[in-house]
């Protein structure tokens, strides 16, 4: 059984821990290692690896001690230049666009995403249940279409009218926002271009702390699929 603690979450810092009882793993490791250790009991060297979407260090603050604490690190090529790391290092795996490989208990398939980024990447993850996990960040579109979801986490860091009708950003900003993130919009078409019924559950990812309003994402996200849905909390 899957199971998703947010550790972390938004433009301050994301960190999510996965399992399936088997192989604990983390999906973005973009918060301080201190405050991961603390969060995962300090556990890490039970850790099975760690997922890192693309370079930006709210998504990736974290790899290079992760790495020098043991634990494998997966990402694109792209994304381990970016970071400056030396990719001989056998803590650094390089995954491949649509390119399977097996961390501990889970398969992972990598798929491009469109982000202000080198070569970032979601994530498709399906276990020995056959359970299947979608994770998407940081992207405004998703062209990719899927069967058989069972969970699914996904950024939904604005609403077009929050972000217009905020005086207090730039227009310049919200270009950029609109060109790099996903929106509630985004979020209900994707949902309405998806099989739906094998979900169980639906976790909203990266709200902007000033172009957000959890309380009315989740309800118009539960009341579009009818399937239950968490906020991860920012910070």
């Amino acid at each position: 059984m899957i199971e998703i603690t947010p550790i972390a979450s938004g433009s301050t810092g994301n960190c999510y821990h996965i399992t399936d009882g088997s192989s604990p793993i983390l999906i973005d490791p973009g918060i301080q290692f201190k405050k991961i250790q603390k969060a995962i009991d300090f556990k890490v060297s039970g850790l099975a690896g760690a997922l890192v979407s693309h370079e930006h260090m709210d998504h990736a603050k974290a790899v290079k001690d992760l790495i020098k604490a043991g634990v494998d690190c997966y990402m694109s090529y792209g994304t381990s230049l970016k970071i400056k790391l030396e990719v001989l290092n056998h803590r650094v795996i390089i995954m491949e666009h649509r390119k399977q490989c097996k961390i501990g208990t889970w398969t992972v398939l990598p798929f491009e995403v469109q982000h202000d980024a080198e070569e970032p990447f979601g994530f498709l993850l399906q276990n020995q249940e056959n359970e299947k996990l979608l994770y998407i960040t940081d992207s405004y579109y998703v062209k990719y279409r899927f069967n058989g979801l069972t969970h699914v986490m996904l950024e939904c860091n604005y609403s077009m009218d929050i972000l217009k009708g905020n005086k207090n950003l730039p227009s310049a900003h919200k270009k950029r926002v609109m060109k790099s993130h996903f929106s509630l919009e985004n979020v209900k078409d994707f949902f309405r271009a998806n099989d739906l019924s094998t979900i169980q559950e639906i976790h909203l990812l990266h709200l902007s702390a000033g172009n957000s309003d959890a309380k009315r994402f989740k309800r118009e996200i539960e009341q579009l699929t009818g399937k239950p849905t968490y906020v991860a909390k920012q910070g």
